[in-house]
């Protein structure tokens, strides 16, 4: 029986870099939060879960960051990593670089032997920066556990618009994740175990 490719990340565009003064970090128990206190001028809506950003302008939060969720209304993001308390007030910038899929089954999840996986990434024209896929071994994987899979690095030229690449490995799942990216877009990612 033939087997179909799953999508596992749909059109994707650059975003803009969002800069204001009235972002502000907090932490409440184990939920990270990147805050705007005006969202008329500084709103973090259009920001997606499972976006990477990269803070700079703040005293202790300079990283990069995934989105774990967003409030409707661009109040604030939920983030994966752990964030410094901080104050607004510095002009602090979010820069988009990229994204990481959902987790997906890999042959580790269904017991498989073989182990061959195939992914095929799709771009346009001007987009910048590169995709890899990641595994991970553990049945409820936080960001800690993913590692990159050899081999499966594509470095956007602007001429090569689909590359794909095959991988082994009993990963119980897998995802792919995007980074340096600063323009154009990625159509979309197949996926086939």
């Amino acid at each position: 029986m033939a087997q179909t490719s799953t999508t596992i990340r749909s059109a994707t565009a650059h975003k803009a870099t969002i800069t204001g003064t009235v972002i502000s970090f907090s932490q409440t128990g184990t939920e990270y939060k990147i805050n705007s206190s005006n969202t008329t001028t500084t709103s973090l809506g259009g920001f997606e879960k499972f976006d990477l950003i990269t803070v700079t302008g703040t005293t202790n939060n300079n990283k990069t960051f995934t989105v774990k969720s967003k409030a409707s209304n661009g109040s604030h993001l939920v983030v994966e990593e752990s964030t410094t308390t901080e104050a607004a007030g510095a002009s602090v910038s979010l820069d988009y670089i990229g994204f990481v899929t959902d987790k997906h089954q890999g042959d580790g999840y269904y017991s498989q032997v073989d182990g061959v996986h195939t992914v095929a990434y799709h771009v346009n024209s001007t987009m910048t920066g590169s995709i890899k896929m990641q595994g991970s071994l553990a049945t409820t994987p936080t960001e800690d556990d993913y590692f990159d899979i050899s081999g499966t690095t594509f470095t956007a030229d602007q001429s090569t618009l689909v590359d794909s690449k095959n991988f082994t490995g009993n990963f119980v799942w897998v995802r792919a994740k995007c980074t340096s990216m600063t323009a154009g877009s990625v159509t979309k990612i197949l996926y086939n175990h």
